[in-house]
């Protein structure tokens, strides 16, 4: 074994005996704990150059060592393989999505899967507005004068507006409306539905061309504005396992509440499906510095629709964690596939 793969036993094995115990580990404890076949004297010397290469640091005078973002970072990506889930854990996940009745059911239970699985917090984001084909448009008259607009996706999306109409409408305007607009929408990547509609106010009668100008603004506004792509979290209270690994746990919790910057983390992985593991100052975000986050993209049809995550401290166990995140990635893209 050369000198650097040494380094890098040294490294995993801190890495892994801190993630267990908390605790700064000293040589004596990894000669006494991990087979690496070299005197705590050689041992001591592999810690000191791993520390001047900045992957361990030394928390108090006397104590031994714990992995810095760069010591985790490096440990990921040697990484050769990820810890796979048992016959139990697959047999448990799936027989408790198949139950989910509808996408917000499928999310939700997604979200309090990966909670569970991992004891961290789970979020998932809802499929991307951008990344789906419209299913129907459904018209439905509240009064002469309002109508309820529901835009429903092939991924069982549903968004719903209430549209003030300019005038009193009859019931068969409503209808011939309803027909036009899945007639030239329906199965149509919704990236392109303004552009379908936007030439259609033209094509009508005069006396509708108001009532469908009032609709293609409100579904525009529903296809563009901002906030559209929502998300579930879960598990928020597992947080609080984890306090002595938060310096602060406000700033944490704060960053929670904010969907845009959970947002912003998904989106980066909605694209794909690899797991995208962010540790520490990598986050981008000054309430997540003390946070990893591990993610995965999820798709139907081989299409990316959406990402699911997990977030806890920079001392999680990554294998673990890893192989959670992707399976019920994976469970949630089976199940709005064959929606």
């Amino acid at each position: 074994m050369s000198v650097e793969d040494r380094k890098l036993e040294v490294l995993r094995a801190i890495v892994e005996d801190f993630i267990a115990t908390n605790e700064p580990v000293g040589s004596k404890a990894l000669a006494d704990r991990h087979n690496l076949g070299v005197s705590p004297a050689t041992i001591r010397n592999d810690m000191a150059s791993l520390e001047e290469e900045g992957l361990i640091a030394q928390p108090h005078t006397s104590a031994g060592r714990i992995p810095t973002d760069a010591g985790y970072r490096l440990f990921v990506d040697q990484l050769t393989e990820i810890k796979p889930l048992s016959v139990a854990e697959k047999r448990a996940i799936q027989a408790f999505l198949d139950h989910a009745v509808d996408l917000d059911d499928v999310l939700r239970r997604a979200v309090r899967t990966l909670a569970q699985l991992t004891h961290n917090v789970a979020v998932v984001q809802y499929p991307s507005l951008s990344r789906s084909k419209v299913r129907h448009l459904e018209l439905v008259s509240l009064s002469a004068s309002r109508l309820m607009l529901v835009l429903i996706t092939d991924t069982g999306r549903v968004e719903q507006r209430v549209v003030e109409l300019p005038a009193p409408v009859g019931d068969e305007a409503v209808a011939d409306l309803r027909t036009m607009l899945n007639a030239r929408l329906r199965d149509r990547p919704l990236a392109e539905a303004p552009e379908a509609i936007t030439e259609l106010p033209v094509q009508v009668a005069p006396e509708l061309r108001g009532l469908l100008s009032t609709l293609t603004s409100v579904l525009l506004e529903t296809l563009f504005e901002q906030g559209s792509d929502r998300i579930v979290l879960g598990g928020t209270a597992n947080l609080t396992e984890h306090t002595l690994d938060f310096p602060a746990i406000r700033p944490v919790l704060e960053a929670l509440e904010e969907q845009v910057v959970l947002l912003r983390l998904l989106d980066r992985s909605g694209a794909t499906s690899q797991i995208v593991v962010r540790i520490g100052n990598e986050n981008n975000h000054e309430g997540l510095m003390a946070t990893s986050v591990v993610t995965s993209g999820y798709g139907a049809r081989g299409a990316p629709l959406g990402a699911v995550g997990v977030l806890g401290p920079r001392r999680m166990d990554y294998a673990h964690t890893m192989a959670r995140v992707a399976a019920v990635a994976g469970y949630v893209g089976d199940l709005l596939g064959e929606r």
